[in-house]
């Protein structure tokens, strides 16, 4: 915001806030997809754990939409990751929801 008011051109203040947050949904993903790795013994044999794998996958990509959100987004991103819902499917629909979350910012300011 302080950078649409200092007089930054619009376009590369959408730029790179969206480029910043784009990166930190991947290095969330990453993470996600390591985590996954190292507790998947533990996921597989629990009753809750399959559950939830299988309900992650069912809805995986419905719950990126969320993504967006301020406080919700950032764990939907790693829980992506440890799901390991398909990378490019996820950068287009994480990836477009940031751009159009600081474009409508904009707007509003």
């Amino acid at each position: 915001m302080s950078a649409i008011v200092n007089k930054m051109p619009i376009f590369d203040a959408i730029f790179y806030a969206s480029s910043g947050n784009i990166l930190a949904i991947i290095t969330n993903y990453i993470f996600g997809y390591w985590l996954y790795e190292k507790t998947k013994k533990r996921l597989n044999s629990s009753k809750i754990g399959g559950k939830t794998i299988y309900y992650g996958h069912k809805y995986g990509y419905f719950s990126l939409f969320l993504s967006w959100l301020p406080i919700i987004g950032d764990p939907l991103t790693l829980v992506a990751g440890l799901l390991r819902l398909n990378f490019f499917w996820f950068i287009i629909i994480a990836g477009s929801l940031r751009v159009g979350r600081y474009y409508f910012l904009t707007i509003i300011v």
